[in-house]
């Protein structure tokens, strides 16, 4: 039975199986939950009930799930998981780059499910405690001193580019979190370099051969190959 604290997500799905597969599985791990079958009803539902995570399909029957997370995000960084059978990885695009937290492809495992939940959960936490302006970020053995400008691993200074430093900066305020190739190529080298993928790549290699023990198995950074780099907490 679900408590009646903590966390509560709200479920946005129309089909009905899904919809009691992921309410179900929710309730046996003791989340509340609210569930809608609309856009519109999604929107509403978010802006009252503030949920801490929203799972959220694409195709809805009165509006694209897309639209759904442009709206929210106008007025709240609730976290969004997108819970779709779409694959393609135009679709992923298209939804990270509209706010979306992170993207599960159906058919999906409840485990699976859960622990992308969990992982958004964590990331909740941590940004509750260290505050979004927090003046420095520690994960494992990597230490970012924000204020100062310096980066660590255990006792040594990092040197980093400055194009290293904005990257790793980026995607340590942003862990756990998927970000897209076009968002990271327009915060760190600003609008109208969103194609320019072949100078994120290099500057990516460049900056895990400088935190990862052993770059082609990375501990920090994660690749989701065709869609972009997620900062993993360690």
């Amino acid at each position: 039975m679900a408590s009646s604290t903590g966390p509560q997500i709200l479920v946005v799905e129309d089909d009905a199986a899904v919809r009691n597969l992921i309410s179900t599985t929710l309730d046996s791990c003791g989340y509340r939950h609210l569930t809608a079958t609309t856009g519109h009803a999604a929107i509403a539902t978010a802006a009252t009930q503030n949920p801490s995570v929203v799972l959220l399909d694409l195709g809805l029957p009165d509006m694209d799930g897309v639209d759904v997370v442009r709206k929210i995000r106008t007025w709240s960084e609730m976290p969004i998981i997108v819970v779709s059978a779409r694959s393609e990885d135009t679709d992923k695009i298209s939804a990270l780059d509209a706010g979306a937290d992170d993207y599960l492809t159906k058919p999906f495992s409840v485990g699976e499910l859960l622990a992308r939940v969990r992982v958004t959960l964590r990331r909740l936490e941590h940004l509750s405690d260290e505050g979004q302006t927090a003046a420095s970020f520690e994960n494992g053995d990597l230490r970012i001193d924000y204020a100062a400008g310096l980066a660590f691993l255990g006792s040594e200074e990092l040197h980093l580019t400055p194009i290293e430093y904005k990257l790793l900066c980026l995607l340590s305020r942003n862990v756990d979190k998927v970000l897209t190739h076009q968002y990271i190529l327009r915060q760190v080298w600003g609008e109208g370099q969103e194609n320019d993928l072949a100078s994120l790549r290099v500057f990516m290699g460049s900056l895990r051969k400088k935190i990862e023990a052993d770059p082609s198995h990375p501990r920090y950074i994660q690749t989701h190959v065709g869609i972009g780099y997620r900062m993993l907490r360690v």
